[in-house]
């Protein structure tokens, strides 16, 4: 029997909550008609979809047998795109300079902006290299009334190197564009990282001065990779900032910031570099800088761990539900920012749970159509499928597939499964038996976090679990 909330959404001792201990037909596996008649058509199962065109046909034979079908065919998400946009702009490009979902979720007036915003920059940078230029030929690098050549190849090499930097600005930002919204503490904290092993290999540059182009050239790449991380990132933070939407005034308030605290270090370098052990021994410069930047990184991870988001991400989501699975209750969101590990990354995390997971990893190879009807039966009611990898094993993965219909909160209802099974993986000896326990728990259970999440100050439209892009299971046949 299902045990009944006590007053204030806890469970009675010595109950395991949402335990239900029915059973339906889906512990013993179904049975292919047989009998010595004709044997069965090929009969589908489910289809798989990808984002190339690509799907994957599941279908069983009249012997139970699987079939798994490769079809290659105009995808939906295609044509939708190709309506939207000139068809001349391959789909690579579109999704390297385009936000996911353009152009359903931006303005109107984001492409108009941008196509005039490039060659705005363009002709800014050109101007910059002019600048240089000048600049060298000031303090005695060439100049305008004899040779100049000196002058433009320093500039020419100057520039190279702020070149091959600003390419790695334009990988993060067209590759890893969608990660920011996310978890913007723990980019913003790995930018610095990124950005100190940046000035290790500027700081090499008096030894090897002979290969000062190169290091200067990786120094600079790896400073703006770091940049490419910290500025998309520090946006979304100054976003939850913004409480009465006044966004551009916290932004520019936190100019006023930055700028007085970039007074105060340049002055402070300058004294610093003014000091007889620093002119003179560069071990002592190198030393100095190294204690400053463990400073610089230990008070960058405290002022990020003092940020207080709102917002559901997969980090967030997790102790939320196994708060809940756990203790039946709900922590608050102060609560649960103070728990959040900055720096650790999803896959180190417990339970292992992998998603945008294809059928047949699911399935382990079977050949037996049997499994894949299981599943679809046990999850005909949810936007997921879920099994599990290493049954038996003392740290299970949790695999999770999507179907088209997915959200958000589909992704939410995949953890409190998955932290479930976790908890109550004792003296299981039957996969589905363990599965169905915990479709039923999840069916009683999920409400009540939901309620308490809400009780908690939670706001259920600060979701953020991103639904992966592939597969989709498109379509579904059951029994």
């Amino acid at each position: 029997m299902l045990s009944t909330p006590a007053a204030g959404g806890r469970f009675r001792a010595g109950v395991l909550p949402w335990r239900l201990r029915q059973r339906s037909c889906l512990v013993s596996p179904p049975t292919s008609s047989g009998g010595g008649g004709e044997p069965e058509k090929a009969r589908p199962l489910l289809v798989e979809r990808y984002r190339d065109g690509v799907s994957k046909r599941y279908m069983s034979d009249g012997n139970s047998k699987l079939q798994i079908r490769l079809e290659k065919h105009e995808s939906p998400a295609n044509a939708v795109e190709d309506e939207n946009a000139d068809s001349l702009i391959p789909q690579a490009i579109r999704d390297f300079v385009l936000p996911a979902g353009f152009p359903g979720s931006v303005t109107v007036d984001y492409l108009d902006y941008m196509l005039l915003q490039f060659p705005t920059n363009v002709t800014g940078w050109i101007c910059h290299v002019l600048v240089t230029s000048s600049l060298l030929k000031a303090v005695g690098v060439g100049s305008f009334t004899g040779t100049s050549a000196a002058a433009s190849a320093a500039a020419i090499r100057w520039v190279s190197k702020d070149g091959i930097g600003a390419f790695g600005r334009l990988l993060i930002g067209g590759r890893f564009g969608t990660l920011f919204d996310d978890d913007p503490k723990k980019w913003r904290m790995y930018a610095d990282f990124i950005g100190s092993a940046g000035s290790v290999f500027e700081l090499m540059t008096p030894l090897y001065p002979g290969y000062f182009l190169p290091l200067a050239s990786f120094g600079n790449l790896a400073k703006a990779v770091a940049r490419g991380f910290k500025d998309p990132s520090f946006r979304v933070i100054q976003n939850h900032f913004a409480q009465s939407g006044n966004l551009g005034e916290v932004a520019a308030k936190e100019e006023v910031w930055e700028v007085g605290a970039q007074l105060l270090g340049l002055s402070i370098g300058v004294l610093i570099m003014d000091t007889a052990g620093v002119k003179s021994s560069y071990w002592t410069l190198t030393l100095t800088w190294l204690s400053i930047r463990l400073l610089h990184l230990w008070l960058r991870y405290q002022s990020l761990s003092v940020l207080k988001f709102r917002t559901i991400n997969l980090k967030r989501g997790r102790i939320l539900v196994r708060s809940h699975v756990a203790q039946h209750t709900v922590p608050g969101y102060v609560v649960c920012n103070e728990e959040e590990n900055i720096l650790t990354w999803e896959k180190f995390l417990h339970p292992r749970i992998s998603f945008g997971v294809p059928m047949d990893r699911m399935i382990g190879g079977e050949e037996s159509s049997d499994k894949v009807n299981r599943l679809l039966m046990l999850y005909k009611s949810e936007k997921y499928v879920l099994f599990v990898e290493k049954f038996g094993s003392r740290e299970p993965t949790f695999l999770v597939t999507f179907k088209e219909a997915a959200t958000s909160m589909s992704v939410l209802r995949s953890l409190w499964q998955a932290h479930w099974l976790q908890k109550y993986q004792q003296n299981q000896d039957e996969v589905f038996s363990w599965l169905e326990d915990s479709i039923l728990a999840l069916e009683h259970g999920f409400t009540d976090f939901l309620e308490q999440m809400e009780r908690a100050g939670w706001d259920q439209n600060q979701i953020i679990l991103k639904v992966p892009k592939e597969p989709v299971l498109v379509s579904e046949h059951l029994d």
